[in-house]
């Protein structure tokens, strides 16, 4: 097998194009919003099939994966709230 030293970078450059988004961000205020939603979404979904699965009517399997994706989210945004905190303190430690 003869390798070449430009297979790297060509791979690289073929493999940029996943790793690049798709679309245009929008601004930061519709990104948090739609990130709210999309939170409280999940966690009135995972209710609901809590309650599905106390009255027997939910699998599982589907209560474990739904507890599990809460967890995530939920872990997701207590980090998240804990660097802007942690941002908002570093700013008022700055001198004027």
């Amino acid at each position: 097998m003869v390798i070449q030293a430009t297979q790297a970078p060509r791979g690289y450059i073929a493999a940029k194009p996943a790793l690049t988004p798709t679309q245009k961000p929008a601004n930061a205020g519709e990104s948090f919003q739609a990130a709210a939603t999309n939170f409280a979404a999940g966690l009135q979904e995972t209710e609901a099939t809590a309650k599905a699965a106390m009255v027997g009517k939910a699998d599982p399997h589907a209560l474990v994966m739904a507890l599990t994706q809460s967890e995530l989210a939920i872990e997701t945004a207590s980090t998240l709230r804990d660097k802007v905190v942690e941002a908002y303190q570093e700013i008022m430690r700055m001198p004027v």
